[in-house]
C-alpha cells in the first residue's frame, strides 16, 4: 500500500496467511482469517465466522481494540465500485437496528470489491 494511498483512507489486501499467525490469538477453534485489509495501522479481517476489526490507538499503536462483528447481526451492505475518475471502491455495512452504516472502508482500485461482496455474500446469504 502506497502512503498516499494509506493517507486518503484505501485500505490495501494483506496475506490470509500472514494475518491467521499475526491474529492466532483472536480466533476460535476451527476458525480461519479468509481476506484481510490494512488501513494505515487499523485491519479488517474477514474470517469464516465473522468480521474482525483491530483499531490501534494513540500515539504509538500499541493500544488496541478488538471489534467483532457476526454476520448474523449484518442487516445489509452495498458495495462502489471505482470508476475512471474516482479511483477508490468502498464498502459500507450495517449492523442490525441501525439506520446509518456502522462501517465504511475504501479500498484502492487494486482491491477487487467483488470478492469482499463475495465473502459478505456467502456468509450472510448462506
Amino acid at each position: 500500500m502506497g502512503l498516499l494511498s494509506g493517507l486518503m483512507g484505501n485500505a490495501s489486501t494483506v496475506d490470509s496467511a500472514e494475518l491467521q499467525k499475526e491474529y492466532q490469538h483472536l480466533l476460535i477453534e476451527g476458525e480461519q482469517i479468509e481476506l484481510g485489509f490494512k488501513l494505515i495501522r487499523d485491519m479488517f479481517i474477514f474470517t469464516n465466522k465473522r468480521l474482525i476489526l483491530v483499531d490501534k490507538q494513540g500515539l504509538t499503536g500499541s493500544k488496541l481494540e478488538y471489534k467483532s462483528v457476526t454476520y448474523k447481526s449484518i442487516s445489509r451492505f452495498s458495495i462502489e465500485t471505482a470508476g475512471t475518475f474516482d479511483l477508490d471502491a468502498e464498502l459500507k455495512i450495517w449492523v442490525s437496528g441501525e439506520q446509518l452504516p456502522s462501517i465504511q472502508k475504501q479500498f484502492t482500485k487494486a482491491v477487487n470489491v467483488y470478492d469482499v461482496q463475495k465473502v459478505l455474500a456467502t456468509h450472510i446469504l448462506g
